[in-house]
């Protein structure tokens, strides 16, 4: 049965116009809203997504935002926002259930939550393509054959397992280059963290038994192998054999460190992910525990982005669907919270995953221990994010009250340049908020004006800041709420004296760029920290008490700035170090390059050579070959 759109007539005059407006938009999408499973989106006038949505039936969905009244305000500021819709049809619920987690994802929409965090997971790989398999860290796609055991919740937590492995088993961890090369065995071997295949101080056969054995011990039978370990080490010590009985005992101890270190390991449960809520001030965290073979590997806090008024409930729904979008699941998922579209994401992870998923909110037993763990954990971070951002929250009204700002700054952008006679040079911007460094919204420039002479700061500073802020004035700034972080700063701080002063200010009114108050750093005449000059507009330069916090957090912002700029500059001047003047030839991929390059030796004797002798290398065609002549003709 269609739910038909509901006019409240009685509410109409305390209904505010823009709810009303908002409305009767809705009320004409809804007649063409399709009726049956899909995903729809809920469009400003500015053309950004408000709110991405899912329904069993999109059109009776639809009719519930038609009411005038009864609605939170989460849900009636996005109406009144609301000036178009769009609608996506799918053939099933899970179908709408991934497509959404996706646009989300991708779209970003303020109304929704939001999961902050994306970072794919460290994985450890035992690789397939050699006799003597490599041991290694692996991140991103599954591209080299292998065996995957994972996911790993940090790179700590992964570095220090392979530490430990690497001791118990012996298995190499070197690149097949290093590998390939050796005549001798490595320091690796010498401090006993690998077994040496590379130059046979172990047969290939002994050296699989023990891959066997690692990916036995990942693979959950970890008992299996130490207890086989255990029988080998009395046996060698009932033979004699002390020195093999020893390098037993060592690998022994190494596996008790792997599982002695994993903190809460579970008796019962093979494989699982634990995710638990906690709430507070209208902030969530969402703690996820990673448990494979019998091991915990790991925790990472999440904070999603999530308006104060829903439920626990509700945001773990929406974070586990964008969650499983990115990361593959384990076999069973525990939830300090039932959800709703539990059943859903079931059918969704089963048939992503080949395999059952199970997934439940435990209330007993072993089970309801680990999500209590996680729940604890939870808690715990959430007040320990409370506590810095309170304290990142007084250093802003410090800094902003030093400046002589009205408030406090809720977004602070920093700029320093860096090169070495003009070369390789970048600008840097880093980002600072009420949350610390916001590292996603730092940004490099690469200077690219043929006007700048080659060392002039002050050029350099002019073109960074115009760049950003002419970017900034097309796309707008994004704020549209006032709990979005803006993307237009309240103060912009110069590492540097009143000539880098002066170059802001005058960049920033020929784009006419109002509301941003600008501050430069002169360090002391002893370059000594806590002797900065300070330079800002409308007073005489000025300085900070030596123990005053907003000038501690002033030299915390520009060491961030200066680490920043530095790290992209040294990152850049190491690339052209490295670049091959054959990269730069369009049509000429990897095999060429690598024929040509055996063929003369190096990229300058390439550049040499007469086109007769290009013409004669196997592999290149005399297009190819005129090709690569007329680009170094050229240079």
């Amino acid at each position: 049965m269609e739910t038909e759109p509901c006019d409240e007539t009685v509410d109409a005059p305390q209904t505010p116009e823009s709810v009303k407006r908002g409305v009767d938009v809705i009320k004409k999408h809804w007649r063409h809203a399709p009726n049956g499973p899909g995903v729809y989106r809920m469009i400003a006038e500015s053309g950004e997504v408000l709110y991405v949505g899912k329904a069993k039936n999109v059109r009776k969905r639809i009719a519930s935002y038609t009411r005038l009244a009864g609605h939170v305000n989460r849900i009636a500021r996005m109406i009144s926002a609301t000036t178009s819709m769009m609608f996506i049809s799918v053939e099933t619920e899970t179908d709408a259930l991934l497509l959404e987690a996706n646009l989300i994802k991708q779209l970003k929409p303020r109304f929704n939550v939001l999961m902050r965090d994306d970072k794919s997971f460290p994985y450890i790989l035992i690789a397939k393509d050699h006799d003597a398999p490599q041991i290694l860290k692996h991140r991103g796609a599954r591209a080299r054959k292998g065996d995957y055991f994972g996911p790993f919740a940090s790179v700590w937590a992964v570095n220090r397992a392979l530490n430990a492995l690497e001791r118990a088993f012996l298995l190499r961890s070197c690149a097949q280059s290093f590998y390939d090369n050796r005549t001798r065995p490595c320091l690796l071997f010498q401090i006993k963290r690998c077994s040496g295949p590379c130059t046979g101080e172990i047969s290939i056969d002994d050296y699989a038994e023990l891959v066997r054995e690692a990916r036995d011990f990942l693979s959950g039978k970890s008992r299996n192998v130490r207890e086989q370990l255990a029988r080998e080490m009395t046996e060698a010590a009932e033979r004699l054999e002390f020195e093999r009985a020893a390098r037993l005992r060592d690998r022994i101890s190494a596996l008790s460190a792997v599982q002695g270190a994993q903190g809460i390991n579970p008796r019962s449960v093979e494989e699982a992910d634990v995710f638990a809520i906690a709430k507070d001030a209208g902030r969530f965290c969402i703690e996820a525990f990673f448990f494979r073979a019998y091991q915990n590997w790991g925790n990472r806090s999440y904070f999603p982005r999530a308006d104060a008024t829903l439920s626990e409930a509700e945001v773990l729904d929406a974070f586990l669907a964008q969650f499983y979008q990115e990361h593959p699941s384990a076999r069973c998922v525990f939830l300090s919270h039932p959800i709703e579209d539990d059943a859903l994401l079931e059918e969704a992870l089963t048939a992503r995953l080949g395999r059952r998923v199970e997934l439940l909110a435990p209330q007993r037993g072993e089970k309801r221990e680990l999500v209590e763990h996680a729940l604890q954990n939870a808690r715990q971070a959430l007040g320990r994010k409370l506590a810095e951002d309170a304290s990142q929250q007084r250093l802003l009204a410090a800094l902003g009250a030093a400046f002589g700002l009205a408030s406090a700054p809720r977004r602070i952008e920093v700029y320093d340049n860096s090169h070495i006679g003009g070369a390789q040079a970048i600008g840097a911007m880093i980002v600072a908020g009420p949350a610390g460094f916001m590292k996603a919204h730092y940004r490099t420039f690469n200077i690219r004006s043929a006007d700048i002479a080659p060392g002039d700061d002050f050029g350099m500073m002019r073109e960074v800041l115009t760049r950003r802020f002419a970017r900034l004035a097309k796309e707008g700034d994004k704020e549209q709420d006032g709990d979005a972080f803006p993307s237009k700063p309240d103060l912009i701080l110069i590492d540097g004296g009143r000539g880098q002063f002066e170059v802001a200010r005058e960049a920033l009114r020929g784009l006419d760029v109002e509301g941003v108050a600008i501050a430069s750093i002169a360090k002391g005449a002893d370059r000594n920290a806590g002797r900065e000059t300070f330079f800002v507009e409308g007073r005489e330069p000025f300085r900070l008490p030596p123990h005053d916090p907003a000038l501690y957090f002033v030299q915390r912002l520009r060491d961030e700035a200066h680490r920043f700029a530095i790290g992209t500059h040294r990152a850049r001047r190491k690339k052209e170090f490295t670049k091959n003047p054959l990269d730069e030839i369009a049509g000429v991929g990897p095999s060429r390059k690598r024929a040509l390059l055996l063929a003369f030796g190096s990229a300058k004797a390439v550049a040499r050579a007469a086109l007769s002798d290009l013409e004669k290398v196997p592999g290149v065609n005399k297009a190819t070959a005129r090709l690569v002549y007329e680009h170094f003709q050229r240079e």
